[in-house]
């Protein structure tokens, strides 16, 4: 199984692969799926949708798909290289793919703090369970990035130096800020967390930048 809306640039939306080995041994299989999806789960499909998968698969049939994947892995290698500068934990100890998984427990930042942070910084991440995470999956230890989209954007190795720079001033904020243990002062904490680092003129400034690299990169 795989999404359509990620590295392959497509809808939102998600294929199932049935692999040449289990159509042998279940010809009936894809018939099967089919139907477990629509009408089984799903009703009303979306022509359109339907449509924008094909034109994203076709786009992955070119030469310049692979490319493409190639220059992923590039960046997401040289973004963890400069991570790592910052004194950033990275899950496995850097990456071999387009996905960079950050523990925060060395930061003493709190993962949903830092992707709030983050995203008023201009920068979207998700906040991410890490190995032995002893936070609930709501408030996890860490954050999860990729490069798929910066590089679409025509960014390159150059471009991570600035990346991960934006990354470690933005978690910087927020190192004063500690989540509280008891569940319902955590709700009312990240209420006003969320109000207080909405105004944050360092973060604000940060973004403005994001907004100017961006801008040399226009979405194609």
């Amino acid at each position: 199984m795989t999404t359509t809306h990620k590295t392959l640039r497509g809808p939102r939306g998600a294929l199932i692969m049935v692999t040449e080995k289990g159509l042998k041994k279940n010809p009936d299989l894809p018939k099967k799926i089919d139907s477990a999806i629509i009408p089984g789960l799903q009703g009303g499909p979306h022509d359109n949708q339907t449509a924008a998968i094909a034109v994203s698969l076709l786009e992955a049939s070119k030469f310049s798909f692979k490319t493409y994947g190639q220059q992923i892995v590039k960046n997401a290698k040289a973004l963890a290289k400069e991570l790592l500068k910052y004194d950033f934990n990275l899950v496995s100890g850097g990456t071999d793919n387009h996905l960079i998984l950050i523990d925060l427990r060395n930061k003493n930042v709190n993962g949903s703090i830092a992707a709030y942070a983050l995203e008023v910084a201009g920068i979207v991440v998700n906040k991410n369970g890490v190995p032995f995470d002893t936070m609930p999956p709501f408030y996890p230890s860490g954050i999860r990035l990729g490069t798929p989209a910066i590089t679409t954007r025509g960014m390159k190795e150059k471009e991570m130096v600035k990346v991960a720079e934006f990354i470690s001033r933005a978690i910087k904020e927020v190192e004063s800020y500690t989540l509280p243990v008891e569940r319902e002062e955590r709700i009312e904490f990240m209420k006003k967390f969320r109000i207080e680092v909405g105004k944050n003129k360092k973060l604000l400034a940060i973004a403005k930048e994001v907004k100017t690299l961006c801008s040399k990169f226009p979405v194609p």
